[in-house]
This record gives structure tokens, C-alpha cells and sequence, in this order.
């Protein structure tokens, strides 16, 4: 799949990591270093514009190795970009950790995925289908 992009940044494009990565590192674009300290959310630039084609998202994720290493996950996991904006890409990036953390230029800060989506149209019912489950929510398996 090919996808328009504009780079504004001074980082090379996003690429993937290992040849089965299904997500491409996004990068910080900054002019100063944004200290996060404890719970504490920042919007981070990265640079990047993109066309992603009608039927898809761009869904951006949080890189294991900072949530796992520094506590650093993202406010609205995953975040999606629609197919009809043309913005710049920003990541919300949080600090779950108790330490502050440093969010230096060009630092790999969340993954970008691209997946297809169906788009639905309601069918109103006054009724569903019977399923084992029926309408048991959360722990109604009684599983973990």
C-alpha cells in the first residue's frame, strides 16, 4: 500500500523495525527536550502529514519498551486518524510512572498502524439473537 506523506520534520521517514513489525515507529520532532513528570500528558509533534486511503485508519499505539521501561503509554490508546485528515501527526503521551521522564527530538515515541475498517449502517431491532453469554458484562465468564 502506497501512502502520500509530508515530512516537515528533519527525521527520516518512519520505517518498521524487523521484517514482520506490523507497526512503524513514530519519531518526536521538537525543538527542546519536554519534561513529563508524574501523570503528567504533553502532545508531541512528530512532523508528519498523511493520505490514508478511504476504508482504512492510521492507528497509533504505544511503544511496549517505554510503557514496560518508563511508564510512558499514550492518553487515548490507540488513537485513530481518519481517512480525511490531513493534519499534522501528534501523539498523547502520558507518564504512569513515579519518576519524571525526558521526551528528547527524534525519539521513538508510539507505533503507527494501518488497518482497515468496515463503515456500518444501523439495522434498528426490537430484538438479538440468543448467545451462551446473553448480556453478562465484565466477569460475567467467571475466567480470571
Amino acid at each position: 500500500m502506497q501512502i502520500p506523506v509530508i515530512n516537515r520534520s528533519h527525521h527520516p521517514l518512519p520505517e518498521y523495525q524487523t521484517p514482520h513489525a506490523a507497526g512503524l515507529d513514530l519519531r518526536a520532532n521538537l525543538e527542546a527536550p519536554v519534561t513529563l513528570g508524574p501523570l503528567e500528558r504533553a502532545l508531541i509533534p512528530t512532523g508528519l502529514s498523511l493520505e490514508i486511503p478511504v476504508g482504512y485508519e492510521a492507528q497509533i499505539r504505544p511503544r511496549s519498551g517505554l510503557a514496560y521501561k518508563h511508564g510512558i503509554g499514550l492518553v487515548n490508546s490507540p488513537g485513530t486518524i481518519d481517512a480525511d485528515y490531513r493534519g499534522e501527526i501528534k501523539v498523547l503521551l502520558v507518564n504512569l510512572s513515579n519518576e519524571p521522564f525526558v521526551v528528547n527530538d527524534g525519539e521513538r515515541i508510539a507505533q503507527l498502524i494501518v488497518a482497515k475498517h468496515e463503515t456500518i449502517a444501523w439495522q434498528p431491532a426490537e430484538a438479538l439473537s440468543e448467545t451462551q453469554r446473553g448480556a453478562g458484562g465484565y466477569g460475567s465468564t467467571g475466567v480470571g
